[in-house]
């Protein structure tokens, strides 16, 4: 069920004469609504206003560590990734980037010395997921549908710092929570819940965001940590970041990556 009032807001309907029930919880699920706006109007500006909501592309460059059961695994993997708004994905791995995963539209093929293949489909469908429920999608999509619920739901603690909490419900009755440094405004951890198509339990997706660095004007974490079920499973701890970069044009074709590791 769509959550819409948070339980304050019920208690004050509930306490208040009948008479004026309706008209007073409508005007203070609208204020909700409006502080849960502006706070995420507060994260856009931080994180660059205009520049950011109108950026073409975006590459980071580091290392993944992978997580099993909370302890890492031994080494980590030097990665490159490029995001280009909405849905154009390119990661590649090793220091030789003789590893290329594409994820064009709704499919995600993989590139290497073997040739290319599609990506299993349940490695596609997590990485479909994330990116549905980015911070990115978030704002640049769910926020222009009048028909998403948003909910201010007060401060919480994240990583050591006091946080603005919202949580935004789309007409498709999909959620995700945000929660902002109180301060800098910039966002401290994304969570989403989905439901496992086959054993049909919930499982839950997170990603926290920290030690941020001001790259061509645009703050970026440069550790990011990925948990499933409140359990870490990978963390990205970035060297450089780039912005609006002239892409070469075939920078996207599947068929050139291949040429180009066959070489």
């Amino acid at each position: 069920m769509r959550k819409v009032l948070t339980l304050g807001l019920l208690a004050f309907f509930l306490a208040w004469p009948h008479g004026t029930r309706t008209q007073t919880v409508e005007d203070e699920g609208a204020k909700n609504s409006r502080q849960a706006r502006a706070a995420l109007d507060a994260m856009v500006q931080a994180l660059g206003g205009d520049a950011w909501l109108n950026m073409k592309n975006m590459e980071r460059e580091g290392q993944v560590a992978a997580f099993f059961h909370g302890r890492p695994d031994l080494g980590t993997t030097m990665y490159f990734e490029f995001h280009e708004w909405p849905d154009h994905d390119r990661i590649e791995f090793t220091k030789h980037r003789d590893v290329v995963q594409f994820y064009l539209g709704r499919t995600g093929e993989e590139v290497t010395y073997r040739g290319k293949a599609p990506l299993p489909q349940d490695q596609v469908d997590d990485f479909l997921r994330r990116r549905d429920h980015s911070i990115e999608t978030v704002v640049r999509t769910w926020l222009k549908d009048p028909k998403t619920i948003l909910i201010f739901e007060g401060q919480r603690l994240a990583e050591r710092h006091l946080a603005d909490q919202v949580t935004l419900i789309s007409a498709a009755n999909e959620s995700v929570t945000i929660q902002m440094d109180s301060q800098t405004h910039l966002p401290l951890r994304r969570t989403f819940q989905w439901r496992d198509p086959l054993y049909k339990d919930k499982n839950t997706d997170a990603e926290e965001y920290d030690d941020y660095h001001v790259i061509d004007g645009f703050p970026t974490p440069f550790t990011i940590s990925r948990y499933k079920n409140d359990d870490e499973v990978r963390q990205y701890y970035l060297l450089h970041a780039k912005y609006n970069q002239n892409l070469p044009a075939d920078f996207w074709s599947v068929d050139a990556a291949d040429h180009r590791i066959k070489k």
